[in-house]
């Protein structure tokens, strides 16, 4: 449920709820058990959640992107999913296959507060329609990262949970999918984007602090995979090191996207080039300073922005999938609420 106001009752409602929280903090312990209570209760009833949703947007460049004319974003939100009771979605990836597109993304499932794999398909890319999850572990799964090889498709899906970085595969694409190998393991590996260049494989990481780019290589997928002796190519940064989409190569160009999480997760996306790729070497620059994704100020993506996935098409233009948030005041009492306030 959402609650409308006006707009000078909305800036009431969101002061009023700064003020609640501020006066919540300033309590002290000494001020009594019944205040400890109080705080508890109070805090209890009123929760904030990050609302993730899921838009389409466009460019003429990898550097330049918005929401397209005459569309309304989001395209996903957690309302559409109908086989689980989500919470959010987040981290879209896509492909097109035989004027198809398949997007994957992160479904938050409410029922154990766990990341699972959604899948959602479009005739055009910009009208979605949600299919249903298509992959679901014992433990959290989010940045489904989806590419295909030959024939086959296959899916690198965030797992630092399970300390490992996972490679799946479509045994029936797109909704049945087979794990087949472990890449990496012993690490909390974090948003994992792979690549194929120079007849090599690559792959950036990261930890769960996102302020480190680690980097490995492969003569094969399914090979043994050897850190690169300049790995980690980026440290102690949380600005450039979280990756953020998709690598995208475009006329013997590669590209790298990530995400800003300096502050508070979620803040921008900026993208960098790599001028510099072998197994002993890495050099990259940054396209622009300024961030190709970032908050609206308003709407579903009010907070920020963290992913992104372009794919070109025919007529040339950049098509890809983003996501934002926008932050949520939940009202009642566990998994029952009055209303959701959302601004």
């Amino acid at each position: 449920m959402q609650v409308f106001v006006t707009k000078g009752g909305m800036m009431s409602v969101e002061l009023g709820l700064h003020n609640i929280f501020q006066r919540f903090d300033s309590l002290s312990v000494g001020d009594g058990k019944n205040i400890s209570y109080f705080k508890k209760l109070a805090r209890s009833f009123i929760r904030r959640r990050c609302e993730w949703c899921i838009g389409i947007y466009v460019g003429e460049s990898l550097f330049d992107f918005g929401s397209p004319n005459g569309m309304s974003n989001p395209v996903l939100t957690a309302k559409d999913v109908t086989d689980v009771p989500a919470l959010f979605v987040a981290d879209p990836f896509m492909v097109c296959d035989r004027n198809t597109w398949y997007m994957f993304f992160e479904v938050l499932n409410g029922r154990d507060n766990q990341g699972d794999i959604g899948l959602a398909t479009s005739d055009d890319g910009f009208k979605w329609h949600y299919r249903q999850i298509v992959l679901d572990e014992p433990f959290h799964l989010s940045y489904p990262y989806v590419f295909k090889v030959d024939t086959d498709y296959y899916m690198i899906p965030e797992s630092y949970e399970a300390n490992s970085v996972r490679l799946y595969k479509a045994v029936n694409f797109p909704t049945q999918w087979s794990f087949v190998k472990t890449l990496l393991d012993g690490s909390d590996y974090v948003d994992s984007s792979i690549f194929y260049y120079n007849d090599m494989w690559w792959l950036f990481t990261t930890s769960f602090k996102g302020n480190i780019l680690c980097l490995y290589y492969a003569s094969e997928l399914m090979g043994n995979w050897i850190a690169h002796p300049r790995s980690p190519v980026i440290q102690e940064n949380f600005n450039i090191a979280r990756p953020g989409g998709r690598v995208v190569i475009s006329d013997g160009r590669i590209f790298r996207y990530t995400q800003d999480v300096e502050g508070f997760y979620g803040n921008q996306v900026r993208v960098f080039e790599i001028t510099e790729l072998t197994t002993k070497s890495y050099q990259e620059v940054a396209v622009t300073h300024n961030s190709i994704l970032k908050a609206s100020g308003h709407g579903w993506n009010k907070i920020g922005m963290h992913n992104i996935d372009p794919h070109q098409t025919e007529n040339g233009q950049w098509l890809a999938c983003v996501d934002g948030y926008r932050i949520v005041f939940v009202f009642g009492f566990g998994n029952r609420y009055n209303f959701i306030w959302r601004y």
